[in-house]
């Protein structure tokens, strides 16, 4: 079971929120640019090497990334612009995220485009399958919410380990080696399952 599986589960917390939300007058769209904004400071963060920073935007991001598609929901205004507005705004949050640490010296920047193809092939390949005619895939095994816990934990890390090299790599290091080799694995597994039913 990955991080992405256990969205269903936690619908009970998020969707009182998003009425709130909806309530105060906060739109599915507003949260998918506030969401892209915190995500530009999470990477400018780790570039200068304010990991708790980092971790804090990256967090924000997840929550008003999770929250735009229930405040549609409760409010009956999903369709397909505000499906496809998300989409777009988290590639670039996951440019903006990756690229700030590796452009910066948390971690090796061939490891970090490594981990940046490995986190785009997937997700590439999840919405390819619904152009296709197949539906969205969201399987596999390092989802975006698997990435953004292990953003999270690692960034954490990183801000109470600073300058620690193991192996010749950084913290950050590892878990872009994660993002890569999991993320290409990742990608396999929903080329695999998009093939098979076409």
């Amino acid at each position: 079971m990955t991080v992405d599986d256990l969205r269903p589960r936690v619908q009970w917390i998020v969707e009182p929120i998003a009425k709130a939300m909806a309530q105060a007058g906060i739109t599915p769209n507003a949260c998918s640019v506030i969401s892209f904004l915190v995500a530009i400071a999470a990477g400018a963060a780790f570039f200068f090497e304010a990991s708790l920073l980092g971790v804090l935007c990256v967090l924000l991001n997840a929550f008003f990334d999770g929250v735009d598609g229930a405040i549609a929901r409760v409010t009956g205004s999903a369709g397909m612009k505000g499906d496809f507005l998300d989409h777009v705004i988290d590639r670039y949050a996951d440019i903006f995220i990756i690229c700030g640490i590796f452009a910066g010296p948390l971690a090796s920047p061939f490891i970090g485009v490594f981990g940046l193809t490995g986190v785009l092939m997937s997700s590439y390949l999840g919405t390819q399958a619904q152009a296709v005619g197949v539906g969205r895939i969201y399987g596999g095994i390092l989802g975006r919410a698997d990435r953004l816990l292990l953003l999270i934990v690692f960034g954490i890390a990183a801000a109470f380990l600073p300058g620690a090299v193991v192996a010749g790599l950084t913290v950050m290091d590892v878990m872009l080696l994660i993002f890569g080799v999991f993320g290409h694995i990742t990608a396999v597994q929903r080329f695999s399952g998009a093939w098979k039913q076409l």
